[in-house]
């Protein structure tokens, strides 16, 4: 068990609910809604992590990478995608829970990304920031129409202006969070957008420049939503 929870990157997965929880508080939603929108995340985060350090593992062992624990064969990869599975068949009454709308958004990011682990031009290819533009995007409309109980939809649709800035974080993050597999994905032959990135201006200046970028975006977002709310 507790291997399975190392697999899931805590660090990660905590930083990423707690963004949700603050963006839930933010809007003003009721604290049983904000402890619900935590646990939908936190369900969806696990299913992404485990499926993607399982895709991985044979090419971390490849390329001497360590101290993952279905890379290092700590755990079965058969025990991992029941686990993926589980978490997949966990979310879906968790994300409709959000209302309908919101839950068909957050379960369509969720699907973004495990296709954006799993299909080879989505995840190797120059359209490699699409997954993660268009989960992102998601994100506001599983916020702004979140309600409790399950019912159609709550609060309204997202503004444009939010749904933009959440893309662009989507494409910051995925460009800060490849820098440190950049040899290793060259040697392999990805074609991919932080690769092609990192040829032209350098790893650490891209590193630096996606993380200032998202900073800035993070602060757009905070300051939309506190002159205007959530939506």
């Amino acid at each position: 068990m507790l291997a399975l929870l190392r697999a899931a990157r805590p660090g990660r997965t905590i930083l990423t609910v707690a963004a949700f929880v603050a963006a839930a508080v933010a809007g003003h939603r009721t604290w049983r809604e904000v402890a619900l929108v935590g646990a939908t995340v936190l369900v969806g985060q696990l299913a992404l992590t485990w499926e993607n350090d399982l895709i991985d593992a044979g090419r971390d062992r490849a390329h001497g990478r360590t101290g993952k624990p279905f890379t290092d064969e700590e755990l079965d990869a058969g025990w991992g995608w029941y686990a993926v599975g589980v978490a997949v068949l966990a979310l879906l009454p968790l994300a409709i829970a959000n209302g309908i709308v919101a839950g068909l958004c957050y379960l369509g990011s969720v699907g973004l990304g495990l296709a954006g682990n799993a299909v080879p031009f989505l995840r190797r290819g120059w359209a490699s920031f699409l997954p993660w533009a268009a989960a992102f995007a998601l994100y506001p409309a599983f916020l702004s129409y979140g309600v409790w109980g399950g019912r159609g939809h709550g609060g309204h649709a997202p503004n444009p202006v939010t749904v933009a800035l959440a893309a662009v974080l989507g494409i910051c993050v995925h460009v800060a969070s490849a820098v440190g597999g950049l040899l290793d994905d060259s040697a392999d032959g990805w074609t991919y957008l932080p690769l092609r990135l990192g040829r032209a201006v350098g790893a650490m200046p891209m590193l630096v420049g996606a993380t200032v970028a998202g900073m800035a975006d993070i602060a757009a977002i905070a300051i939309w939503w506190h002159l205007h709310g959530v939506g």
